[in-house]
């Protein structure tokens, strides 16, 4: 561990970024219920005031780190529609979407073990599902953006997207290598593809 030199101080941009990184690598550890912001605060090489002036709560934390995953995976579609001529392929777009679920094993089991603690908290299920609706907006207007030509709305395609990657991890992570790598394009194709 680092510890920082008070009398220095660090721009909060990069006391923030320290504190999430912290945080993942302590959640996946330890699980959510097993961290505790000392813990982090530690870890980060900072005090827990530090982590306590940028995140109110591990729940912060969490929505945080959450927010960070959601805008990469969107960036990389992005980039990938972008790169491309012309619309990219179904095949391509699954391509990505099943490389970012296996590269985020750890995450996804984060996420799972929120999830279940969001069924079962009447508190945090409220903010879950507010945070859930900004996220399928985010992936709807991802979809929109990408133009794929299908008669299927973007809202509907990105409870689609949501939910195969929550399936498709499930049975990955399980049995690794259980899922075929085209499959996450091949069920877009199938399920949205202009007919």
């Amino acid at each position: 561990m680092t510890t920082v030199n008070p009398r220095i101080r660090t721009p909060r941009a990069e006391v923030r970024e320290r504190v999430l990184e912290a945080a993942l690598s302590e959640f996946v550890g330890k699980g959510f219920a097993g961290t505790t912001i000392d813990a982090i605060a530690e870890v980060a090489g900072f005090t827990k005031g530090a982590v306590y002036s940028n995140f109110g709560s591990k729940d912060d934390l969490f929505f945080a780190l959450l927010d960070q995953q959601v805008a990469r995976r969107i960036e990389a579609v992005t980039a990938l529609a972008d790169a491309a001529a012309t619309r990219p392929t179904f095949a391509a777009i699954g391509e990505l979407l099943m490389q970012g679920l296996r590269d985020n094993r750890d995450w996804q089991l984060l996420f799972t073990e929120y999830w279940l603690r969001a069924l079962r908290d009447e508190a945090v299920h409220e903010r879950f599902v507010r945070h859930r609706r900004t996220v399928r907006a985010a992936v709807a207007e991802a979809v929109q953006r990408l133009d794929l030509g299908t008669e299927i709305d973007p809202a509907t395609t990105a409870v689609l997207v949501l939910a195969l990657n929550s399936g498709l991890s499930i049975e990955e992570f399980t049995e690794p290598g259980v899922v075929p790598a085209d499959l996450f394009g091949t069920v877009l194709q199938a399920v949205i593809a202009p007919r």
